[in-house]
């Protein structure tokens, strides 16, 4: 897999030129990892409700909102985030969705692991969480979860969206690092309402984001191997 830095890009011209070259390729392409961060934008999935997004003021403190063709609900994606986007022939690779979508929160777990800090499923809700009181305690989450507040106790360190077309994926996922966490409170991250959102920084693990965007890259090139 080959993996192409970025740099710092608006969302909407990456987002499309992720689906061009999803629909360009043939069988014999060789599948990219593409690694970046975005300026502040809140991103729609199909499944989102316009209510999700709490407030959005006018004026300078306005985020764009954009409507996406990936799974899921909104999300905010902003300076101080890795995102990492797979585009993987999946038939090629002999694997179905759920397995993928496995292997990408497994590789979000892995990485976490090497910075001491252990991520954690939630049934039915994509993406890595942490326990807040003690992010590097191995116990696993008690199942089932309180069905009141599933969260409870519990932070999103990592987002997960993707979109699968003719067998081959884009979009991906989010990795919190250090970054401005206010603008979760203007939305109900992933449609959840209340659910707390964190970063690496905030759980007292200081990495550059070059280093985590590398060891993120590296995990996905190692989990996303055929």
């Amino acid at each position: 897999m080959l993996t192409k830095p970025l740099g710092r890009v608006d969302y909407a011209p990456t987002a499309q030129a992720m689906q061009a070259f999803t629909e360009a390729r043939s069988p014999d392409t060789p599948d990219e990892l593409w690694v970046c961060e975005h300026p502040p934008v809140f991103t729609q999935g199909l499944a989102g409700k316009a209510d999700h997004v709490l407030f959005n003021p006018p004026g300078p403190d306005h985020i764009p909102v954009v409507q996406t063709n990936r799974g899921g609900q909104v999300t905010y994606h902003g300076p101080g985030q890795v995102v990492a986007y797979p585009l993987v022939d999946l038939k090629r690779q002999g694997i179905y969705v759920k397995e993928y979508v496995f292997r990408l929160e497994q590789a979000l777990i892995k990485t976490l692991e090497v910075l001491g800090v252990t991520g954690h499923r939630v049934a039915g809700a994509p993406g890595i969480y942490v326990r807040l009181n003690d992010p590097a305690g191995h116990a696993a989450l008690s199942e089932p979860a309180d069905p009141r507040d599933p969260f409870k106790g519990l932070g999103k360190v990592a987002a997960l969206g993707i979109k699968v077309s003719r067998h081959c994926t884009y979009h991906g996922v989010a990795l919190n690092v250090a970054m401005n966490l206010s603008p979760y409170d203007r939305i109900n991250p992933c449609g959840y309402t209340g659910l707390k959102t964190v970063d690496l920084a905030s759980l007292g693990v200081n990495v550059p984001w070059d280093e985590a965007a590398a060891l993120l890259a590296g995990k996905l090139g190692t989990w996303l191997s055929p």
